[in-house]
């Protein structure tokens, strides 16, 4: 086959020109595909075309491109990578005609530029992506709980999280205990009972990552590949320099770990941790708005809450309800002569010492003053009395102030509600008639009990 003829406008135009023959042995070749493949006129002349192809060009060239050509006699914009004479990949567009006597010219354009702009911009994209991941992880820990949940919810909440973040097989969140000692709290912990914790993972500041044939951590790697697990993490929840737990997360396979992983394993610990402290106070700052801050014991507005569900309970299961109210005797006598903060001692051990007389399920509680109630569910008239009793005995035990012994007592009333035989009364009826039958029994001598009738 001869070689077409060529002039300047070939030799010189801004693309790549070639022609090949139908087997694609390359004819001609203009100065400027010579440049940017690196050969001279003759060593590339009389070379296939694809001799110059990466492998994946070349299965697509052999494979795709030379069957369009066929029947369509052209192909537009096919993008393929060529090698360069120096070994160097050149990323290239390419169109192509056969004319009738069965010479294919080609014009191919370089397409470096685009590709690095292509490459950037999926840069960019998956930069977006992950940067929306991680906003959405971490949103979605920052606002999913509430002052009610408790420290296994949450720590299942962040297991799920993570689980779905990381695509693990497996997370487990371990919460420090009051031993110091970590604890399972949410998820699951494929390693439980197999090998024993590592104390550097946890007490390191930063994420841990761990594959099965690590050599610094020969035991643990030796249980991971037991267990099918070929890489984990270990970030650290810290929150105020407190060592609140570690989340780990578990993986079948070895883990990618780059720039993104570490950042959003630490950015999702630190939120964890935060969250974790977040809702820890709120409730500690819920149970002291309705608990007494002296003693301990509920305060009036739980108190309420309480008798209202006690007498709701009591109504529908028709058990009875017994309402005890206390009354220190002569505390007025105990502040006069020891002082107030003695006063106040006394009041915390009663509480302590009511908490201990009455049943478990039993309520104590503190009108105010040196005012106590005890809510009894299903206590009746001689089960209230037995629990009134108790109560008068362990108060009059001896309290140790600072300036002395103090020998103190406390009266107190009964009232029941009784369904079935006695009309519902309200809560405020029923604390009523316990206050009436208090002073009843001061005015028979104190240090009694006294029931009262409805």
């Amino acid at each position: 086959m001869s070689v077409p003829a060529v002039d300047g406008w070939f030799r010189l135009a801004p693309c790549g020109l070639i022609a090949t023959a139908d087997d694609s042995t390359i004819l001609e070749a203009n100065d400027t595909f010579l440049a940017w493949s690196g050969y001279d006129r003759a060593g590339l002349l009389g070379r296939p075309l694809v001799a110059l192809l990466d492998p994946g060009s070349r299965l697509f060239f052999e494979t795709r491109h030379r069957q369009v050509l066929h029947l369509r006699g052209a192909v537009h914009e096919v993008a393929l990578t060529i090698r360069r004479a120096d070994g160097a990949e050149l990323p290239v567009l390419l169109n192509a005609v056969r004319d009738s006597d069965g010479v294919v010219r080609f014009a191919i354009f370089n397409a470096t530029d685009r590709v690095r702009y292509e490459r950037d911009l999926l840069a960019a994209r998956r930069a977006a992506e992950q940067s929306e991941q991680r906003v959405r992880v971490l949103q979605e820990v920052s606002t999913m709980f509430g002052v009610s949940a408790t420290d296994a919810e949450l720590a299942q909440s962040f297991a799920d999280v993570a689980r779905d973040a990381f695509s693990a097989r497996e997370t487990a969140v371990l919460l420090t205990r009051d031993d110091g000692q970590l604890q399972l709290t949410g998820g699951s912990n494929p390693l439980e009972g197999k090998v024993a914790p590592v104390r550097e993972l946890r007490q390191t500041a930063e994420v841990t990552v761990v594959h099965d044939d690590d050599t610094e951590y020969s035991e643990l790697s030796a249980a991971m590949r037991d267990e099918g697990i070929g890489s984990l993490s270990v970030t650290p929840l810290i929150a105020d320099g407190e060592r609140l737990g570690v989340l780990v997360c578990f993986f079948a396979g070895h883990a990618e770990v780059d720039d993104h992983f570490l950042d959003l394993q630490q950015a999702l610990g630190r939120q964890a941790s935060q969250t974790l402290v977040r809702v820890r106070l709120q409730r500690r700052l819920a149970l002291l708005a309705l608990h007494d801050q002296l003693t301990g014991v509920a305060n009036r507005q739980l108190l309420q809450v309480s008798l209202d569900d006690a007498l709701t309970l009591a109504a529908t299961s028709l058990e009875p309800l017994a309402v005890l109210f206390l009354d220190v005797d002569d505390f007025k006598g105990i502040n006069d002569a020891f002082g107030h903060a003695a006063g106040d001692s006394v009041l915390v051990e009663l509480a302590s010492r009511l908490r201990g007389g009455v049943r478990a399920g039993d309520i104590v509680g503190r009108m105010g003053g040196d005012e106590f109630v005890a809510l009894c569910p299903g206590a009746d008239p001689s089960a209230a009395e037995t629990i009134a009793q108790r109560i008068l005995e362990v108060c009059r035990e001896p309290i140790a102030v600072a300036d002395g012994v103090v020998t103190a007592s406390v009266s107190v009333g009964i009232s029941l509600f009784q369904p079935g035989s006695d009309p519902q009364p309200t809560a405020q009826h029923l604390l009523v008639r316990a206050d009436v039958a208090m002073y009843d029994a001061k005015r028979a001598g104190k240090d009694r009990a006294q029931l009262s009738t409805p």
